[in-house]
């Protein structure tokens, strides 16, 4: 899975925020043939890969470059932005209430909302917002989306923002989001060591659940 030079750089700072330093001092001294051919990816992102495997085993760091790759795309790929946007914005109806967006889709979905490029007739009933398993912790993405550091992610309106988080979940650090988001409400769960990511098992969780609910309709 070779890289350009701006993706590797992209998704090495990326990295270099969810990974634990001790994990990558332990690393330095390891060769980079530990991972595979170190030709496919620079030596910093293969520390780095190298670093992040130790928190998640079972091929995490590859699984978080790959996500991070695909995140990219959209960030930095305006036109593409556009046509998924508009595409996603077309799902809305005007009894829509419940958004609800996982990984890559929570990223889509957030910046749909804030843009307000939803007809006003169909984000008008929106009151509730779901994140599962979001790369929206991490302040390389966040810049993306040109919210500055420091800067809250915010919801237009009166929505409220539930967001569900696996500890060990690969894409989304392992972290929930208010510490970026003050008017979010995360909640952990435990979907398992075989997928923690996975869509089916966020969205068979009780907050997920709850959360749906509890908009009455």
């Amino acid at each position: 899975m070779p890289l350009s030079e701006s993706e590797a750089e992209f998704v090495a700072g990326a990295l270099e925020e969810v990974v634990h330093q001790e994990d990558l001092a332990r690393v330095q001294e390891l060769p980079l043939q530990t991972l595979g051919p170190p030709q496919l990816w620079p030596a910093r992102l293969t520390r780095l890969v190298m670093a992040y495997d130790r928190r998640f085993p079972r091929g995490g760091g590859k699984l978080f470059v790959s996500a991070m790759r695909e995140v990219r795309f959209y960030l930095y790929e305006p036109d593409l932005a556009t046509q998924v946007r508009a595409l996603v914005a077309e799902a809305f109806g005007e009894n829509t209430s419940v958004v609800v967006g996982h990984s890559l889709g929570s990223v889509i979905a957030y910046d749909l909302l804030r843009r307000g490029q939803i007809p006003p007739d169909r984000v008008s009933g929106v009151r509730t917002f779901v994140t599962c398993g979001s790369p929206l912790g991490i302040a390389s993405v966040r810049r993306g989306l040109n919210v500055a550091d420091g800067e809250p992610l915010k919801l237009p309106g009166d929505v409220e923002w539930v967001n569900v988080f696996d500890p060990g979940d690969v894409i989304a650090g392992g972290r929930g989001l208010s510490d970026v988001s003050p008017g979010t409400t995360d909640a952990e769960v435990a979907n398992g060591i075989g997928d923690p990511h996975s869509v089916l098992r966020y969205l068979r969780t009780t907050p997920v659940a709850r959360a749906i609910a509890a908009d009455g309709r």
